[in-house]
């Protein structure tokens, strides 16, 4: 026989059958419902992108998608359901930068955030803004740091408890201005929201969506952004680098999507591809940008390289605030 690419057509043969059996061998997936887990409230901005991009995979995927909210501990509950599960790409999670920072607060974790889950894509981009109460009395983001200088410990802003995204944007700007805050813990965004159009808190660092028809009617105020460029919701506002200013203050909070540490690469690659379709899908995008955020997409690889990053990043806003984990 002829040889074939410098190697003999019979042997060629035979690895390209041996190929085309290990391709038959491997396991079709999904042919049962995939379990797409939200380890936050229902009806908050994880929630709602999940079941929109659910909604999405599952046409094309040819299974359904089931999202399930485990709410609990700022996404500790859910995550420790998800690292007990198979590794077989049947649960997915969706998860925020509270999945690695609850580590640097919480010394009982019973799994790694970085070590027990594989990265599949960051979704999204969130622009938070620090919103107060008109009754606080300030006006800008300058005023509002001379507030909380005279009254040490007395300003409150609420949050989703340490780790939260809430929670870091406000220990970084004690950081960088110098102040001291009261941070008031809620469970979810809704919650805070009406907590402070009640009063019952001065501030809070949140996602630009929930408060802006407030902030628009004037009963909330918009202080500065916490991205390094303005909201074109909302342009008026400045960014809290700007205002303070306090050059290289930023906050740009994400969302994404992990699996089980073990996950075969082929599963991971074909959710990363159904993912990144779903944000591409014109009526997909629409409803996810209507909703407040940026849709993003990328390689497992980049996701991960983000979460590390940020890892490090806020380990040192933490040393410097002093916090001891719990």
């Amino acid at each position: 026989m002829l040889p074939l690419y410098g190697i003999p057509a019979t042997i060629a043969v035979a690895i390209m059958a041996l190929s085309a059996l290990a391709h038959a061998q491997e396991p079709a997936y999904p042919v049962r419902p995939v379990h797409y887990i939200v380890p936050m409230p229902a009806g908050g901005p994880n929630d709602f992108l999940a079941r929109v991009l659910a909604e999405r995979m599952a046409r094309s995927m040819g299974q359904p998608v089931v999202v399930e909210d485990k709410p609990g501990a700022n996404s500790v509950v859910g995550s420790e359901y998800v690292a007990r599960q198979p590794a077989d790409g049947y649960t997915i999670m969706h998860v925020a930068q509270s999945h690695v920072t609850n580590a640097l607060f919480l010394t009982h974790l019973s799994y790694d955030p970085l070590k027990d889950f594989e990265p599949v894509t960051q979704l999204v981009s969130t622009k938070f803004i620090l919103a107060a109460n008109p009754a606080l009395g300030v006006k800008t983001l300058p005023e509002f740091v001379s507030y909380a200088r005279l009254h040490p410990g007395k300003l409150t802003y609420a949050t989703l408890g340490p780790g939260s995204s809430h929670f870091l944007a406000g220990e970084l700007l004690k950081v960088m201005a110098g102040i001291d805050m009261l941070q008031v813990p809620y469970q979810g965004g809704a919650q805070i929201t009406q907590a402070l159009l009640a009063h019952d808190v001065d501030a809070t660092f949140i996602s630009i969506f929930p408060v802006l028809k407030y902030i628009r009617e004037g009963k909330l105020l918009g202080l500065g952004v916490t991205t390094l460029q303005r909201s074109p919701l909302l342009p008026q506002v400045p960014t809290i680098a700007e205002s303070g200013p306090y050059p290289g203050y930023e906050m740009d909070v994400w969302q994404g999507v992990v699996v089980r540490a073990g996950t075969s690469k082929p599963i991971v690659e074909r959710l990363n591809r159904e993912l990144l379709a779903a944000l591409k899908d014109p009526a997909t995008a629409e409803k996810i940008t209507r909703s407040g955020v940026d849709p993003v997409g990328t390689t497992p690889e980049r996701f991960g390289a983000l979460m590390k990053k940020d890892m490090a990043k806020w380990a040192g806003v933490v040393k410097q605030a002093g916090i001891r984990p719990q």
